[in-house]
């Protein structure tokens, strides 16, 4: 029987790690000679046979391998080195200077050539910090590498070569891509000598928060809304095209789970509506503006939250504060309200709703679906620019500093003054997770203190908390002062930094 193959195929992910970033020069133009690059579309196919559907496939790969790009970067460092024998002592008298010498390391990636002129997407971990960006295409020919910008929050990098007819892939939805489509991934895994490796699978989840997830030097990404996909993903990968059954991009591969260092299985890809906003952002403007809606996280709607608010499924989001005078106060959202949808499309992760947020433009109305007791009513917000000081493009991200404090601030909503019998004249934040072996932990800070100013600056909230630490750092102060809330008790800590 004939059947079309249109839901067996979609969406996936993949990832590595290397390092990365700045600008290439002497950039020489090139014209890519003629490849066939029209692909049937999936509605178009028609299979009567394995053979026919295996053969659709091929016909996929060899179409959109060309528009894959190997990604090879140079870092020059210096180090210092010292004769081992002066650690014997110079018989002659005198000290020992230290030698200076450069160190050159490499990196390899993928990239995904998306306009015929030669503009390329990547992952912003591929070329972040590096001195040399070399492409080389599909027919083995290398050009220099120009930046034109990157966005470390999303991991997305915008690169472009100086070239006429390339092979460029054509850009899908990755919102129509579904759990169990087939996908096929390809990059550079490993070496350069393994370029243009397709891999094959299914998308095995969508809206993936990976915050436990690192690449391979420790980082954490700001906006994660990730697909995750069983297609094989290594090491150079990054930067690499996941496409649909269509032969459209829908993703760039972007990370990895696994605890041998290889494919487990378990990879990550960038949806490309997201990925396509932040590149249109860098071409036009050179820099990423984020939508703001002005409130902060209160907590997720479990089965526990939905039970005690009477609900009758769970589902949501709860708002814990609203900025005065911001795009959500101004239309009438407040705190303790539950957000049930964006657009009529459930919420259910902070995370990805925070991240749907920032994926739009400032000017664009959003309809928010909330539940204020036992009403729903449908709010639609124009939304802000996100302010300078919450756009943590160049600034350490929350998660780092987290780690750098020790602990994790968590906002201080009406349920958790109930649950720490504090009045409701306190302000502040609420410690969570106060590792022991921190500073913080050591001069005294535990769970559940309330923190209500820092450097004798009130606060309100996680934004104004992490505004104040950012500070601090900034101005390399050695130590804060914070006040604490304690079980009616007033106490002042000083915190080294």
């Amino acid at each position: 029987m004939k059947s079309s193959i249109k839901n067996i195929f979609g969406v996936a992910a993949a990832m590595i790690v290397i390092l990365g970033f700045n600008v290439a020069t002497d950039i020489t133009t090139i014209e890519f000679p003629f490849v066939e690059t029209e692909i049937e579309t999936a509605e178009e196919k028609r299979i009567t046979s394995l053979k026919d559907f295996n053969d659709s496939i091929v016909d996929i790969a060899q179409k959109t391998n060309p528009a894959v790009v190997t990604i090879n970067t140079e870092k020059t460092q210096e180090i210092q080195t010292i004769d081992p024998f002066s650690f014997f002592g110079n018989p002659w008298g005198g000290g020992t200077q230290p030698e200076i010498r450069e160190r050159t390391q490499r990196g390899l990636g993928s990239g995904v050539i998306v306009s015929e002129d030669g503009y390329i997407l990547t992952n912003n971990h591929v070329i972040e910090g590096v001195d040399e960006i070399k492409i080389r295409l599909f027919n083995d020919d290398e050009i220099d590498a120009t930046l034109i910008g990157a966005d470390p929050q999303t991991d997305i990098a915008v690169l472009k070569i100086d070239g006429k007819n390339l092979p460029a892939l054509a850009i899908g939805d990755s919102d129509e891509s579904k759990v169990g489509a087939f996908v096929l991934a390809i990059g550079s895994p490993l070496s350069e000598d393994l370029a243009h490796t397709v891999s094959f699978g299914i998308v095995s989840a969508r809206g993936r928060n990976i915050k436990i997830i690192r690449n391979s030097r420790g980082d954490f990404y700001g906006y994660e809304d990730f697909i995750q996909t069983d297609a094989a993903i290594n090491p150079g990968n990054s930067g690499g095209a996941l496409i649909d059954m269509d032969g459209k991009l829908i993703g760039i591969n972007s990370a990895i789970a696994s605890r041998s260092g290889g494919n487990d299985g378990i990879g990550f890809a960038i949806p490309i509506n997201l990925a396509k906003r932040i590149m249109d952002d860098l071409i036009d403007d050179g820099k990423v503006s984020r939508g703001y809606l002005g409130i902060e996280f209160g907590g997720e709607v479990d089965r526990t939250m939905a039970m005690a608010l009477g609900l009758d499924q769970i589902r949501g989001i709860i708002i814990g504060q609203v900025i005065a005078n911001g795009p959500s106060y101004i239309a009438g959202l407040r705190k303790d309200d539950i957000v049930v949808s964006i657009n009529d499309q459930p919420v259910r992760k902070w995370n990805a709703f925070r991240t749907k947020i920032a994926s739009l433009k400032p000017g664009d109305k959003v309809k928010l679906g909330i539940i204020r007791g036992d009403t729903e009513q449908n709010i639609t917000v124009e939304l802000g620019e996100l302010p300078t000081q919450l756009n943590t493009d160049n600034k350490v991200l929350k998660q780092d500093l987290d780690e750098q404090i020790g602990f994790t601030p968590s906002n201080l909503t009406d349920d958790l003054k109930t649950q720490l019998n504090v009045g409701n004249e306190i302000e502040g934040i609420v410690v969570k997770d106060v590792e022991q072996s921190s500073n913080a932990f050591e001069r005294g800070l535990r769970n559940n203190d309330i923190i209500t100013s820092v450097k004798r600056k009130n606060i309100q909230n996680v934004t104004e908390f992490y505004k104040e630490i950012e500070e601090a750092i900034e101005s390399n102060d050695k130590a804060v002062l914070f006040e604490v809330e304690r079980e009616n008790m007033r106490l002042l800590i000083a915190f080294e930094l």
